[in-house]
């Protein structure tokens, strides 16, 4: 059924094209405010963006994605804006996500062209609004703060105790530091299979990349290739993940001083970080926002946490405080 904003969106999508539309096609809510419809111009499709301005400003979807056109990467093209009313035309890059496309016998050709992107991505910093923003202490205290508040302590009703916060805090203030004492280069910060299109050539698409920031090298490649929505050998990860250090490097993005150890342990810690936030973000959705469909995908997150902290003997306390206090509630939950 149509809602308010709909039918207005409809409205201003005929005045921007000169078209009569049909009813607008539903193509994705995401993890936001924003939602998705397919439109058209009377001789292609055209993807028409819901964002009302009350909740979130369309401004740096708009700045953003002409700084990634400029320096080469495919994203769509905006077609038209109201900023006001929070409508936006843009290009229609299809229906495939490269989530839909993977397999065992082509991940590995995918994941190599996915991670060629990134040192162009890397080298955006700046738009036409100025510096992004930076990835900083405080906002990486805030992401993994949602995984203790939504996950913990609102879906598993965890008691929280002294131990509790000892041995989170001491995790916590290592992720930070692992963050902020990596270079810092432009991140897409979403950067995965679902935010990724298969184009009719077989390019890559980029999409959702609204929240990039100044961040961490390695925080794109680890989003990417430890997604949350696929697993992959660890052996194919850590291979690409050392295959990118050497491009990096090569393009002068990475000194060559940086040895696979330390861009390894950057790329594990970096993973832990993001796959804390993003199964705080998961449980947040489910009870905050009413999308308990993203609870599936909190168990992922969890083993990615166990198996890597499990490489590092400094992380030990860590390690069984999370299979104790976190997973066995979970699996019981």
């Amino acid at each position: 059924m149509e809602d308010k904003r709909q039918r207005s969106l409809k409205a201003w999508c005929e005045a921007q094209t000169g078209t009569a539309q049909p009813a607008l096609e539903v193509v994705s809510g995401d993890a936001s405010f924003r939602r998705y419809f397919r439109a058209t111009d009377g001789r292609q499709s055209l993807i028409a963006v819901d964002c009302p301005p009350d909740k979130e400003d369309m401004t740096p979807f708009i700045a953003v994605a002409d700084a990634y056109q400029q320096a080469g990467v495919k994203v769509p093209s905006v077609l038209a804006v109201d900023q006001q009313h929070g409508f936006m035309l843009q290009a229609d890059f299809g229906q495939i996500l490269l989530l839909s496309k993977l397999h065992p016998r082509n991940a590995r050709q995918y994941y190599q062209q996915a991670l060629q992107i990134l040192p162009r991505i890397m080298q955006v910093t700046t738009t036409q609004t100025g510096q992004l923003p930076l990835y900083d202490h405080a906002l990486l205290k805030r992401e993994l703060e949602l995984f203790k508040e939504w996950l913990l302590k609102t879906h598993l009703s965890l008691s929280w105790n002294a131990d509790d916060e000892a041995v989170w805090s001491a995790f916590s203030d290592t992720m930070i530091d692992n963050a902020l004492n990596q270079p810092q280069v432009g991140v897409h910060r979403d950067y995965h299979s679902r935010n990724i299109m298969v184009l009719a050539d077989d390019e890559l698409g980029i999409i959702d990349f609204q929240d990039a920031v100044k961040g961490p090298i390695t925080y794109d490649a680890v989003s990417l290739l430890r997604d949350c929505y696929i697993e992959w050998p660890t052996a194919m990860i850590d291979e690409l993940s050392l295959n990118l250090r050497e491009e990096l490097i090569a393009q002068d993005l990475l000194a060559a001083s940086i040895d696979e150890q330390q861009w390894q342990t950057w790329f594990d810690y970096m993973g832990l970080q993001r796959h804390t936030k993003a199964a705080g973000i998961f449980a947040r959705l489910a009870h905050r926002d009413d999308k308990p469909g993203y609870l599936q995908d909190v168990p992922r997150t969890l083993g990615y946490l166990k198996s890597v902290a499990s490489r590092y003997a400094e992380l030990s306390d860590y390690t069984q405080w999370l299979s104790e206090r976190v997973i066995e509630q979970w699996e019981l939950k």
